[in-house]
C-alpha cells in the first residue's frame, strides 16, 4: 500500500468501498466504539465535520471491539446509534480489527511507520485519530483523550488545507 488512498473497506452492510474516493481531501480516521466513556466524541467529531466538511475534509469512522468488547453492535445498528444518538452524518464502516496480527489492512498501514513513512502509532484504545493528507500520507496522529474539537487537531487539520 503506498497511500490510504490504495485501501479498500467495507462499508455497513459489506459493500466494498475503495477510499481512492477520497483523493484530494484531508482525511480525520477514527476506531470508534458504542460503550466507551469516550463515545461522546462521536458528538465532537460530528461538530468538527459539520465546520470542514465543505473544505474538502471526511471524517471516516471505523467501529471496533477490541478494547474490552465495548463495540457489541453489528451492521446497521452501528449506524442507527451514532445517528440517533450523536447525530453522526460523517462516513462510517462496518466492524474491523485496528490492532494486532488481525488488523484491517488500513489499520495495518496507518499505525505502523515502516509501511507509511511516517507515523508509528497502534490504537492503544478507541478513538485513537489518524490524520491523512490529500495525497494519502499519514502525517500525524492524535491519542484517545485527545478532544476532536481541540485546537491542537484544528490547527493541524487547518495546516494541510491550505496546502
Amino acid at each position: 500500500m503506498e497511500s490510504v488512498h490504495d485501501a479498500v473497506v467495507k462499508e455497513i452492510g459489506g459493500k466494498e468501498q475503495p477510499l481512492s474516493q477520497y483523493q484530494g481531501k484531508v482525511l480525520l480516521i477514527v476506531n470508534t466504539a458504542s460503550k466507551c466513556g469516550f463515545t461522546p466524541q462521536f458528538k465532537d467529531l460530528e461538530a468538527l465535520y459539520q465546520e470542514y466538511k465543505d473544505k474538502d475534509f471526511e471524517i471516516l469512522g471505523f467501529p471496533s471491539n477490541q478494547f474490552q468488547n465495548q463495540e457489541p453492535l453489528e451492521g446497521e445498528q452501528l449506524s442507527e446509534f451514532c445517528e440517533l444518538n450523536y447525530g453522526v452524518t460523517f462516513k462510517m464502516f462496518d466492524k474491523i480489527d485496528v490492532k494486532g496480527e488481525s488488523a484491517d489492512p488500513l489499520f495495518q498501514y496507518l499505525s505502523n511507520k515502516d509501511l507509511n513513512g511516517q507515523v508509528n502509532s497502534t490504537p492503544k484504545w478507541n478513538f485513537h485519530k489518524y490524520l491523512v493528507n490529500k495525497e494519502g500520507k499519514v502525517v500525524d496522529y492524535f491519542y484517545t483523550f485527545t478532544n476532536p474539537n481541540s485546537g491542537k487537531v484544528r490547527k493541524a487539520i487547518d495546516k494541510l488545507l491550505a496546502e
